[in-house]
């Protein structure tokens, strides 16, 4: 963390912004507050399901595992 800011990697499994705005609608239908965006949801989502990582280990910069697993 930076500044109580989280700061977050790279990853290549990441959504580019334009594919994130071309499919956010599925997601989001109507827009409301959260702790984690959702787009960071689903980067995690691909990220776990490319490396077979487990939900225990995922990288400190990724939402907390439960979080993830709750919208899985």
């Amino acid at each position: 963390m930076v500044n109580n800011i989280k700061v977050i990697r790279e990853y290549p499994t990441n959504l580019t912004d334009k594919q994130w705005q071309s499919m956010k609608d599925l997601f989001e239908p109507r827009e409301r507050r959260r702790k984690n965006p959702l787009q960071g949801i689903v980067n995690t989502l691909l990220y776990i399901t490319k490396t077979g990582c487990q939900w225990r280990m995922l990288p400190g910069d990724f939402a907390p595992w439960q979080t993830v697993y709750f919208y899985f």
